[in-house]
């Protein structure tokens, strides 16, 4: 404040100083009044101000409020009133956030492919019958079974959504592929747009007796992860991603029958299943990696069968690695180069304790506009295996309960 070269006024209040006496501007704007930084009355002049000139950001509303006063700490009160502002906050909403969570057991334990697996559903996508021309497509939908462990892909068409449709799916999945103990998939309430029939899902799995004694039957145990949790089933709906990102290449819009359908949807996975997953060793020279193809064949799907070395003589196969020595190398620089431009991810390394029951939140909707998200408080919350709050129940405000995961809410500032 001595900085400011304060006097008091005819009126006993302390005004800033300056070089400006002789100027034509009034005595307000000459020589502002000085505002303490923590009393009450500031923070309602500064509030009046964002009200009165349509809710400005904090650098504009710096300058109006200086044009009259002078608040100690001006610029963090002015962004203090802002980020308090419920209606700025939900025009522009920001979503809360936690450290990354710990993987699964039934990622991290060891097992034989597809003894834990991941179910989703894409489509539906339109076939036509073999040597049809124009007429009614029919629609069909492709199930993806992703393996929790290992990451192997298996692909399979699903006619329609109905419990006889996706038991014979499951058969055929287990017959080529073995039972499965533990299955996980989305909750149906997550699939809204254009596909509304994959809502039935969710009633099939949760309310079908017929699938239900099968699971029964079979010792098979269903899990569902929270509603509007993709980040939950971020392994499956990665596959999902890429089954698509293949199949909109290769078939374009062209209308298939069902058993070009079906060869291209096996050789997608084929390609999937061969993608590499880490490398097997640290050596530089060493190029073999780690597919899902390994844990199931032996080695990748797509790769060209080797020849039997165990009788060839060792000076031919060092005349094999002179030849690939050039790749060899070009391969170690852009390993190297990419192994020190490695960055920690951010979500690594900070915790936030920022929930709690009792706080007024706004709830996430892809399909409104900040302004109109509902808004909801916190009844019950629920922790992970670290300890780090996870998921809440939210009450509406017609009493209703939902859960929701907590990237999926905003906290309300209060004033």
């Amino acid at each position: 404040m001595s900085t400011l070269n304060c006097f008091l006024d005819d009126d006993n209040i302390i005004r800033v100083g300056g070089r400006l006496q002789n100027s034509p501007l009034s005595l307000g704007e000459r020589h502002c009044i000085v505002l303490p930084s923590k009393h009450i009355v500031t923070f309602m002049i500064i509030n009046y101000y964002h009200l009165k000139f349509l809710h400005v950001g904090s650098n504009n509303l710096l300058y109006h409020v200086r044009r009259k006063f002078w608040p100690l700490n001006g610029r963090n009160l002015t962004r203090k009133v802002v980020h308090n502002c419920t209606i700025c906050f939900k025009n522009k909403p920001i979503l809360t956030s936690q450290i990354m969570g710990n993987l699964p057991k039934e990622r991290v334990t060891p097992t034989f492919p597809f003894n834990n697996c991941g179910v989703d559903f894409c489509g539906p996508f339109y076939i036509k019958f073999k040597n049809q021309r124009k007429g009614v497509l029919n629609k069909i939908y492709v199930s993806v079974f992703v393996c929790l462990v290992t990451k192997a892909i298996h692909l399979d068409f699903v006619s329609d959504l109905t419990s006889k449709a996706f038991i014979a799916c499951l058969k055929r999945f287990f017959g080529r592929r073995g039972k499965s103990a533990n299955m996980f998939s989305d909750n149906g309430k997550t699939f809204v747009g254009t596909n509304v029939e994959l809502k039935k899902l969710y009633k099939i799995i949760k309310s079908d007796e017929s699938l239900i004694s099968y699971f029964n039957d079979e010792h098979i145990e269903w899990h569902f992860i929270p509603p509007k949790s993709p980040n939950f089933g971020g392994l499956w709906e990665s596959c999902v991603k890429s089954f698509k990102f293949h199949l909109r290449r290769v078939a374009g819009n062209a209308n298939l029958t069902l058993e070009e359908f079906l060869t291209l949807l096996i050789e997608i996975e084929a390609v999937l299943n061969s993608r590499p997953l880490t490398p097997l060793t640290p050596d530089f020279d060493n190029f073999e990696t780690l597919s899902p193809g390994h844990f199931l064949i032996g080695r990748p799907v797509t790769s060209i069968v080797e020849p039997q070395l165990i009788d060839v003589r060792e000076n031919r196969l060092t005349r094999w690695q002179r030849v690939s020595w050039l790749s060899q190398h070009i391969w170690r620089l852009w390993k190297r180069n990419y192994l020190n431009n490695l960055q920690q991810r951010q979500k690594w390394k900070f915790s936030k304790d920022n929930v709690e029951i009792g706080s007024l939140v706004v709830i996430k909707n892809d399909t409104l506009p900040g302004t109109k998200w509902l808004t909801g408080r916190i009844v019950d919350v629920f922790y992970g295996d670290d300890d780090k709050i996870r998921v809440v129940n939210l009450k509406l405000p017609d009493g209703k309960i939902i859960r929701r995961n907590v990237r999926q809410i905003g906290l309300l500032p209060v004033n």
